[in-house]
């Protein structure tokens, strides 16, 4: 990839900003108050500009964005952060369960339900203690979002993968068009260890707990009749795929209502999936990474029969997180693109697509910060939530046309 220039600016938040390719009847993002730093770059096709939406957030995970112009931010500590007018509310929104947090654990993913504007659903993912604090697990929770308040708290999924680490939660959450919400779960680090017939008897290849699957529930946490394990008794029935090491990017395809999903590999071998019902995606059978430190082989091939191969997959690893695909009018030579963050890889990989096949990749945002979480917002433009591992304060930014 060749290396982007970039220039550095100092805006104020009265700059009109925000009208680079602005349509009508687009609804605008709040600008930051204050001073705004803007940073320009290139790409194959566009000038962009990184723009500031706000700062102060520690460890952000997911962004969604409200009718009516607010934004929720989760704080992996336990925090939901409401943004209201560019500005960062200092009180955390009340009503929400204990959360287990430390390590990779904590409070995660956050999405609407697709009727919000009626019913005011959000769902969020979390690290949920143990009663004496010393195991967790993934949880979902719904609840009704008023008043600045989360109301009639509800759990709907908790899943069957408990362990005393604090690592590979998954929890990606995502609404596909007929109302089923997908729910990722990690490994939770079990580490793969032994010869093959060992590797088989890894939790991610055992259908019998929650451990590196994908699971597909209604939304209110019921299984639907469709799932493709419903009916054996060997096979929890809320899994719709497995072999997964820690998936933590997950959208769906507005066209086509597939299932798209990031997966952290180990020490390489990071891959993106299209992610099918009953379908085993190989870890740690097979995979495209080795062991940390060692560089030793963790899989006996890259290839078995029975599981699936990634659509594509990154060595070295960029620690993928958070997956959007654009469907904006800000960027309309990006429409159907892949977007997958990267935390180590301090970058965002811009996938073009040719049906379920990659034609093209570029490097966005290179050197930027850990990327946690990309979306979409109702402006067009592409919001980014950064994370700071060493615990200073981080930021949301933008990606805008300039």
């Amino acid at each position: 990839m060749k290396q982007l220039p970039l220039r550095r600016l100092a805006l104020a938040a009265a700059l009109p900003i925000a009208l680079a390719g602005c349509e009508s009847g687009a609804e605008a993002a709040p600008e930051p108050a204050g001073q705004v730093e803007v940073e320009v770059r290139t790409s194959e096709h566009y000038d962009y500009r990184v723009v500031t939406v706000v700062e102060g957030l520690e460890n952000p995970w997911a962004i969604a964005f409200v009718p009516g112009g607010d934004m929720l931010v989760t704080e992996r500590p336990g925090r939901v952060r409401i943004v209201r007018n560019g500005e960062l509310l200092p009180d955390p929104v009340p009503g929400l369960p204990e959360v287990r947090a430390g390590g990779q654990g904590g409070l995660l993913d956050l999405i609407l339900h697709p009727d919000f504007e009626n019913n005011r659903l959000v769902y969020i993912s979390y690290s949920k203690p143990s009663a004496d604090g010393s195991e967790g697990t993934t949880a979902v929770i719904r609840a009704e979002f008023r008043d600045d308040a989360l109301h009639n708290v509800d759990e709907i999924f908790e899943a069957e993968a408990w362990r005393g680490g604090r690592g590979h939660h998954g929890s990606r959450l995502a609404f596909d068009r007929d109302g089923y919400l997908f729910v990722t779960i990690g490994d939770r680090q079990v580490p793969p260890t032994g010869n093959t017939e060992a590797l088989l008897a890894h939790p991610a290849q055992d259908l019998t707990n929650h451990i590196g699957t994908t699971v597909r529930l209604h939304d209110d946490g019921r299984v639907p009749d469709d799932n493709p394990f419903v009916g054996r008794d060997d096979v929890l029935p809320e899994i719709w795929s497995y072999g997964h090491r820690n998936a933590q990017g997950m959208a769906i395809h507005p066209e086509t209502n597939e299932v798209w999903q990031t997966e952290h590999g180990p020490q390489g071998g990071d891959e993106l999936n299209l992610i099918q019902p009953g379908v085993n995606y190989g870890w740690p059978v097979i995979g495209y990474g080795v062991n940390y430190r060692s560089g030793s082989p963790i899989h006996p091939s890259t290839h078995r029969d029975g599981m699936e191969q990634p659509v594509t997959h990154w060595t070295p690893s960029i620690a993928t997180s958070g997956l959007m695909i654009y469907t904006g009018d800000r960027f309309p030579s990006w429409r159907g693109n892949i977007f997958a963050g990267g935390l180590a890889g301090q970058q965002v990989a811009r996938l073009t697509m040719d049906g379920n096949r990659v034609v093209n990749e570029e490097t966005l945002a290179r050197g930027l910060a850990r990327i946690r979480d990309v979306r979409q917002g109702p402006d067009g433009y592409i919001y980014l939530a950064t994370d700071d591992r060493g615990g200073a304060t981080s930021k949301i930014v933008r990606l805008e046309p300039s």
